[in-house]
Formats: structure tokens, C-alpha cells, sequence
């Protein structure tokens, strides 16, 4: 027997929905560093393709390139947004972001095997650490075409 009428059952139902979606909001991936929502999300359902998707468009849409020097976490190397946006912007980087890309993607490997990527699948850091190769590679070329040694 309910005690309550269903009228009075909706708040505390807003209310846990709400508290649902915020500890989803910030399991899905917050990521402090980077303030941008998704850069840590790296599981493949919809809702973290999305949340990549909105990150990645973040981003690239910052005309001052504050991102670049941020520090990334173990989960932004899985999720490949950030290394996804150094590819991508390349040819517009300067030489010194592109060494600050470049040194990031080549620290991959030990952000990805580290103590902070426990929480990871082994798929997840096999994508990661192709892309840091490959995102490496990239930005090495064009150093190589644009900066002084």
C-alpha cells in the first residue's frame, strides 16, 4: 500500500533523476584539465560518442588554443579527442604547439600503461597508443617541413 500520493512522489523523483544525471554528467567524463565535458568520456556508447563529439567541436572552436597546454589524463589519451584535435589542426599550430603536440603524443605510452589508467580496457589503450604513434608521426612531418631544428 502507498502511503504517498503519486503527486507527492514526483519531486523526490525529480530529484533522484537529477542526481542520476549528475553523477552520469561526471562519470561520463568531466575532465577538469581540459574543462571541456567528454574528453575523458571512452566508452563507445551513444552518449560518450556524443559527448567526444561535443568535446572535439569545443576544442576546435577555440581561437586562442588554450588546450594545447593543458595536461591531458590517462582517459583523454583513450578517448583520442585531444589527439585527434592536434592532427586535425596541425597546419594551423605553431611550431612550438606543434612540439607541445608532438611531446604529448609521444607520452601516450606511459600515460596510457601509468597508474592513472587502471579504469581502462585493453582496447582502449591499443587505440590510444596507435594514435599517439600516428598523431606523433604527423606532427614530426610537419615540424620537419615548417620549424628550425
Amino acid at each position: 500500500m502507498n502511503c504517498m500520493p503519486a503527486a507527492r512522489l514526483l519531486p523526490f523523483r525529480l530529484v533522484f533523476a537529477l542526481a542520476g544525471l549528475a553523477m552520469t554528467a561526471c562519470s561520463a567524463g568531466l575532465d577538469s584539465a581540459s574543462g571541456s565535458a567528454g574528453i575523458g568520456c571512452v566508452d563507445d556508447s551513444s552518449h560518450c560518442i556524443e559527448q567526444r563529439r561535443t568535446a572535439l567541436h569545443s576544442i576546435m572552436s577555440d581561437k586562442d588554443r588554450k588546450w594545447v597546454r593543458e595536461a591531458p589524463s590517462p582517459a583523454a589519451y583513450a578517448s583520442g579527442v585531444r589527439l585527434f584535435a592536434f592532427k586535425t589542426r596541425k597546419a594551423e599550430l605553431s611550431c612550438d604547439e606543434l612540439a607541445l603536440g608532438r611531446r604529448e603524443a609521444d607520452g601516450a605510452p606511459a600515460a596510457l600503461r601509468g597508474p592513472g589508467s587502471t579504469s581502462l580496457t585493453p582496447a582502449q589503450v591499443s587505440r590510444g597508443l596507435m594514435l599517439g604513434a600516428e598523431v606523433s608521426r604527423e606532427l614530426a612531418a610537419e615540424m620537419k617541413r615548417r620549424c628550425r631544428a
